[in-house]
């Protein structure tokens, strides 16, 4: 008798998107992002994020290669574009100009950069594409399924329950980690950049 999950599988799908998609990591950046915002809306933007990330990942787990081929997009322009938008809002965080874009509706926040591309980034969304095209049964479909919603409940944990500390670090807490959630973020960008560039010169090699 079969397994209805593939256990191994749901580890490995788990381990390798907690990893590219770093709850724990995403903390500092989601408090720099909803530091001047009411704790009700910073909940719905955690939840929003989660949910666009998840419809992201799960558009690209299904439709991926195939969108990709219609626009002939090729990955590392995919991965070059998530970095560059990321740099801009990184950016903004290091300067103090971020005032603006963070008293915005939440959804603006949610949508872009939280959910994409700092949560269903070009890793996250190459990651699942692969994991998906393995599949050969139906315990493994529920293997990959159950890990990426798994991953998704862990990151929208980690920046549901990270409003107690905004609430204990206050203003000059949040200045603190809006500083080094940018510098965070640009290296995240930069290392985006640099494998995109990286992946077109050995495509041309």
């Amino acid at each position: 008798m079969s397994s209805v999950v593939d256990t191994v599988l749901l580890v490995e799908v788990f381990v390798t998107l907690f990893v590219i998609m770093d709850p724990v990591g995403t903390v500092p950046i989601f408090l720099s992002l909803t530091g001047g915002r009411s704790p009700s809306a910073s909940r719905r933007a955690a939840w929003q994020a989660v949910a666009v990330s998840f419809l992201v990942i799960s558009l690209f787990a299904f439709f991926g290669q195939q969108i990709l081929d219609y626009l002939h997009i090729t990955l590392p322009a995919l991965q070059g574009a998530g970095g560059l938008l990321l740099l801009l809002v990184a950016l903004e965080l290091l300067t103090g100009n971020e005032q603006e874009p963070t008293a915005a509706a939440g959804t603006n926040v949610a949508l872009v950069p939280l959910g994409t591309p700092l949560l269903a980034g070009p890793g996250a969304i190459v990651a699942v594409m692969l994991f998906v095209k393995s599949i050969s049964s139906a315990a493994e479909f529920v293997a990959v399924a159950l890990g990426v919603i798994l991953v998704h409940l862990s990151l929208w944990s980690a920046m549901r329950y990270s409003l107690p500390i905004l609430r204990l670090i206050r203003e000059s807490g949040v200045l603190l980690v809006t500083r080094i959630a940018g510098l965070l973020l640009s290296a995240i960008a930069v290392q985006l950049v640099a494998d995109s560039v990286r992946a077109f010169v050995a495509g041309e090699g």
